[in-house]
């Protein structure tokens, strides 16, 4: 996924719990969905970060020797400023992004 054109906002907002428990009648069940989501966005990042961060990678063992590598910064810096998992996922939520089904209430409509 493309995190920087998400419409997610950087730091954190109110969101309507109306709008929230719209989907799913259930504010509850909204959370859980979002902190799943978020979960997953987070190890997609984290994932994707260490790759980056992979290629920087130094297998001396001398700890007299500190490399600061640019380009390394750049890529912390990026992620550092992007919006936060929950809040990817709570705008993706929003947005009707996210597919998500109780395996209880269809089992109960069948």
């Amino acid at each position: 996924m493309d995190y920087k054109k998400t419409s997610a906002p950087v730091s954190t907002i109110t969101w309507d719990k109306n709008v929230l428990s719209q989907d799913t009648d259930n504010i509850y069940e909204s959370v859980v969905v979002i902190a799943k989501r978020a979960n997953q966005i987070s190890s997609e990042m984290k994932d994707e970060l260490n790759k980056k961060l992979q290629e920087f990678a130094s297998y001396t063992d001398n700890l007299e020797e500190v490399f600061e590598n640019r380009e390394q910064i750049e890529i912390s810096r990026f992620y550092e400023r992007l919006p936060k998992p929950v809040c990817i996922a709570a705008q993706e939520f929003v947005d009707g992004n996210v597919y998500h089904r109780n395996p209880d209430k269809t089992e109960a409509g069948e």
